[in-house]
């Protein structure tokens, strides 16, 4: 009997021993550096956790671009210049490399990788009060991420709170004085996979940043968590009112309610109880692909920084195109391809029968 207890205390140490190394000493959303003369060579220092040391670094610079760029600081400023996290190596999944992820932007000067030419196909910039935000359409298979692969969320936090990727930082200047400001964004989620993206930075002076950047719908996509009308071969910088805050929603009987969303080992979610209203967005001005993304061409000579504005766009035609929000066009019923929105609903219903999706909390 003696010897059964002291087995039990052994394995009840070992336990507590094994639930103190889960965390870090301090959240990676409680870490905060000022860019760029703060930023440290890794963000993640803490040894002796359960999934390890951080994969890439943090301070980047012209030694570091290219295509081996494992540099885990990431930007969102504008409709031509932003940054996804994706995979390191070819032909991965997002659910394989959560914690590894590497910025790929579309600009140079940062010590990331480059967004290859021809791999963004349509892309729509929303400014708001609350947050800014880039959705769009990507041959997924130039940044790394296997064909096929529907993906899952990277944000801040994880259920470790080290971040997917862990370690990983972003800024922007949207929220500065002017285009050379950067701020760190202690809030964001970004959603990669079924060749579609949505990134979002929210606003930290704002009161409500982590309920509009809210981390815990990982399996519904950017239907739900980032609602649009972004179009595949459009690309729009446009302005936009505020979206509900992911997961509330007000119901026909006028009453607001908060969706809870099942766990995973419940099976693949087919079904949901809303669908989310799609905000309307105005003075939407369209470019050209080609006056916007040609970094990837000449990034392996370059190595001088890029202004946050990204220099200047030539619109192929502007105006007032306000998209109002009772026409959804985004709706997670449009799988045609038109409309990124309709990734959350595959998401949920793709995920249970091809086994890609894992809680990405």
């Amino acid at each position: 009997m003696a010897a059964v207890a002291l087995f039990s205390a052994s394995l009840l140490l070992a336990t507590a021993a094994n639930a103190q190394s889960t965390f870090p000493e301090t959240p990676l959303a409680s870490k905060t550096f000022a860019y760029p003369d703060e930023i440290p060579y890794q963000v993640d220092t803490d040894v002796g956790l359960i999934r390890g040391t951080q994969f890439g670094y943090n301070l980047c610079n012209s030694t570091t671009e290219g295509d081996s760029s494992l540099c885990q600081t990431s930007f969102l400023n504008s409709l031509d210049d932003f940054c996804l996290w994706a995979p390191s190596e070819k032909d991965s999944l997002i659910a394989d490399t959560e914690g590894e992820e590497v910025a790929w932007c579309t600009k140079a000067g940062r010590g990331t990788r480059i967004i290859p030419d021809g791999a963004l196909t349509g892309v729509q910039f929303m400014r708001t009060s609350a947050y800014v935000q880039v959705i769009g359409f990507i041959d997924q298979t130039k940044i790394n991420i296997q064909d096929g692969d529907y993906g899952g969320e990277l944000d801040p936090h994880g259920a470790d709170l080290r971040g997917n990727p862990m370690g990983g930082l972003v800024y922007s200047t949207a929220f500065g004085p002017d285009n050379n400001t950067y701020t760190q964004m202690i809030e964001w989620h970004n959603f990669m996979g079924g060749n579609a993206f949505c990134f979002k930075v929210c606003d930290p002076s704002n009161e409500h940043a982590a309920d509009y950047c809210q981390h815990v719908y990982d399996r519904i996509g950017c239907a739900y968590n980032a609602p649009n009308n972004a179009q595949d071969k459009v690309f729009e910088s446009c302005e936009g009112e505020l979206q509900d805050y992911p997961g509330v929603y007000t119901g026909d009987d006028g009453q607001t309610t908060t969706y809870t969303q099942p766990a995973e080992s419940l099976g693949a979610i087919t079904t949901m109880p809303y669908q989310p209203r799609v905000p309307a967005s105005s003075n939407c001005v369209s470019f050209e692909s080609t006056a916007l993304y040609t970094e990837a061409a000449k990034a392996s000579g370059s190595s001088s920084a890029s202004s946050g504005s990204g220099g200047s766009l030539e619109a192929s035609s502007t105006g007032n195109s306000a998209a109002a929000s009772g026409s959804n066009a985004a709706s997670m019923l449009r799988i045609s391809g038109d409309s990124v929105a309709w990734m959350g609903f595959f998401w949920v219903a793709a995920a249970g029968v091809m086994g890609a999706m894992t809680v990405f909390a």
